[in-house]
């Protein structure tokens, strides 16, 4: 994975933890599957 899609990935794990949020609320705030995000933070996703 490149700097920047490994960055992405942390700071999305780091922000959504730190508003105290699970996956689940954060995909549902941005009308995506709690498995996007889980796949953005673990660089999975390509786009």
């Amino acid at each position: 994975m490149n700097d920047f899609k490994a960055n992405t990935a942390k700071n999305i794990s780091r922000l959504r933890q730190m508003k105290g949020m699970t996956q689940l609320e954060l995909a549902e705030k941005l009308n995506y599957s709690d498995k996007a995000v889980s796949k953005w933070e673990h660089g999975g996703s390509q786009t």
